[in-house]
């Protein structure tokens, strides 16, 4: 199993030179990819702008968005951003697009929130034509890797009908091998023949403070779900041992890459988690 590493973009303490630093640790320690969670209405970093500025101090590592909330995107634009992205990083780009769950979101961009799944098909759709070779606009280098994130019955059926595979984010252990399952039987369904690319996303915050860190964080970042943001802060891991528990858990459970969250933007953060998770 891979193991990949998101960019601290939605961590309050976030700076500029923080986000270059941690991509280029990551970039020479050896994770897989860096991912991006994405918001609208919150005070992070906008997602593709902070890969892009990943894309210009790395070399070898992949970009995702883990996911992108393109349902609440105007497809036009996000095409060219993409296809930009895409040549800029010398075709590292992975693509990860979710329907969204937060209404704020959705409000500030003048988007229903009612239909986004079918909005989100809309999209896709969009990006592919604007994409083609009968559009005048500009294409990826190649179509990058189309992964779609969410646990419902929809999300899945949709990965299956015109992604390369899933992510699963929020999940434990034990449940992500029944999502995996789900997941693949959804593929075999739809007739698809080859195996899903299956993501996981789990939360990491090491050193001294750790826990306090992930909690004084993601308390505020999942308020929305009022009581079960406990549940987020209970599975974060705060040790090494832990940690690899969750990567060899997630490796049993079919997961073919897991990328890690983090609570914290000190650089110094990324030698942690690597040498708990990648050594």
């Amino acid at each position: 199993m891979d193991i990949g590493l998101a960019l601290p973009t939605t961590v309050p303490d976030l700076t500029g030179p923080k986000l270059l630093e941690w991509a280029r640790r990551a970039d020479r320690l050896g994770f897989s990819t860096l991912g991006v969670l994405d918001r609208i209405v919150y005070p992070n970093y906008e997602s593709l702008l902070a890969l892009t500025a990943a894309a210009a101090v790395t070399e070898r590592i992949k970009l995702a968005t883990t996911i992108l909330i393109a349902a609440c995107r105007d497809s036009a634009l996000l095409a060219k951003q993409v296809a930009t992205l895409d040549h800029l990083s010398g075709g590292r780009l992975v693509l990860g697009l979710a329907s969204g769950d937060r209404e704020d979101d959705f409000a500030a961009t003048g988007t229903p929130f009612a239909g986004r799944g079918k909005r989100l098909d809309t999209v896709v759709r969009e990006l592919r034509t604007a994409w083609s070779e009968a559009s005048p606009g500009l294409s990826p280098r190649r179509q990058p890797p189309l992964l779609i994130g969410g646990h419902s019955t929809a999300a899945m059926r949709r990965s299956a009908r015109v992604g390369d595979g899933w992510i699963g984010g929020g999940s434990s252990v034990s449940r992500y091998a029944d999502l995996a399952a789900r997941v693949r039987a959804e593929w075999r369904r739809q007739g698809r023949t080859e195996a899903p690319k299956l993501l996981a996303l789990s939360y990491v915050a090491l050193g001294p403070g750790g826990r306090e860190q992930a909690e004084g964080y993601l308390s505020g970042y999942y308020a929305f779900v009022g009581d079960k943001a406990a549940m987020v802060v209970s599975g974060v891991a705060t040790e090494p041992g832990r940690l690899r528990e969750l990567a060899h858990g997630y490796a049993e459970a079919g997961c073919d890459e897991l990328i890690l969250l983090p609570c914290s933007a000190d650089p110094g953060q990324v030698d942690l988690i690597a040498d708990a998770a990648l050594n």
